[in-house]
């Protein structure tokens, strides 16, 4: 219970690796906002299997990308709980084209939500962090961001400017007890990659050491690891979870 009297805010926590944070961060004694911008359904359920286990959550609807949408959800999470400890920057979408016939829109609506909206939410999450002096900003980067991925220019982009983006933040809030740190998980068994061609999938298991795909939970237990005091004194930091790509 390590985690106990602290409150998370999970974005994109209704399905995948976001809803795997989420009940490992509840399973720790935190109280957990769950965020989505569709699929109310399936953030609803989270929140039920939060509360069946006698853990506090809720869901609240937001467009990170959106600034007043950011700002309400905010402020509905210190309504209810009176802080934030803990926000997990993990909602993504992917929106894949080669260079050349990428339209304008993709571009856009990837990096809008992708990086614009890790920028929102930390933006708003660390008044109160500054306040209490105490804070743990975790952002879900990838392994694109590191190595790039042909036919995912903006994807990669918006991923390698969480990276540059939480080691800055690092620098600027540390003094205040506050950790910024990212994740780069490699190729996790989600809906995303559920899509991916079968050849496609051969190619990337022939390039893991590991020979197989990761789990949602493998990314969850960094993520609970890096909220935790355990990590007091990792900060800028990007950890891979990629099977040895």
């Amino acid at each position: 219970m390590e985690l106990e009297d602290k409150v998370s805010l999970v974005t994109g926590a209704s399905r995948g690796i976001g809803r795997a944070i989420a009940l490992k961060l509840a399973s720790l004694g935190s109280k957990v906002a769950i965020n989505y911008r569709e699929g109310e359904v399936a953030a609803n359920s989270v929140v039920r299997e939060i509360v069946s286990q006698d853990r506090e959550a809720i869901s609240v609807k937001a467009d990170v990308a959106d600034s007043k949408a950011v700002k309400a959800m905010m402020q509905k999470v210190n309504a209810e709980w009176g802080k934030i400890d803990i926000l997990v920057n993990n909602a993504g979408i992917t929106r894949d084209n080669l260079l050349l016939r990428m339209p304008d829109k993709a571009w856009d609506d990837v990096l809008n939500t992708n990086l614009r909206g890790a920028y929102l939410c930390t933006k708003f999450a660390l008044r109160p962090m500054i306040k209490q002096q105490w804070g743990r900003i975790i952002s879900v980067a990838s392994i694109a961001g590191l190595i790039g991925n042909a036919g995912q220019t903006n994807y990669s982009a918006s991923k390698a400017g969480i990276i540059a983006f939480t080691k800055s933040v690092a620098r600027e809030v540390g003094s205040r007890n506050i950790t910024a740190n990212a994740v780069a998980p490699g190729f996790i068994k989600t809906q995303m990659t559920e899509k991916l061609p079968d050849a496609i999938k051969e190619s990337i298991l022939s390039m893991t050491s590991l020979r197989r795909f990761g789990e949602p939970e493998d990314v969850a237990e960094v993520v609970a690891f890096l909220a935790s005091d355990r990590a007091s004194y990792i900060t800028g930091q990007v950890i891979s979870i990629d099977g040895g790509i």
